[in-house]
């Protein structure tokens, strides 16, 4: 892969809790880094839930090695939002690290 085909800046996120009040805590996100990243789209598919027809989207994120990041953190594109499914240096050579990813909607 070639670094020119690295062409979406990507904000990386991580999550806060913060307390809710009731004794509880919701999570918030805030903002981590940014990256430049390659999407390549894996798949898509459809589920049904109580409340109506869902979309599932399923992505392969590529990005120069680092060694921060992790499965509870997300990236964002603007409204899109891409949760990490799991990180994986495909080669073992710390060039490049895949990040699967799904796409979800923010509520």
């Amino acid at each position: 892969m070639r670094a020119g085909s690295l062409r979406h800046r990507l904000t990386v996120e991580t999550p806060v809790r913060l307390p809710d009040g009731g004794g509880g805590f919701t999570t918030s996100w805030e903002v981590y880094t940014d990256v430049w990243a390659a999407i390549e789209p894996l798949s898509a598919g459809a589920t049904v839930t109580a409340e109506g027809r869902e979309m599932r989207l399923t992505h392969r994120l590529r990005l120069r090695h680092r060694g921060d990041l992790g499965p509870y953190m997300r990236f964002r594109l603007g409204a899109r939002v891409f949760e990490i499914a799991g990180l994986y240096d495909e080669t073992e050579e710390g060039r490049w690290l895949l990040c699967l990813c799904e796409e979800r909607k923010e509520p």
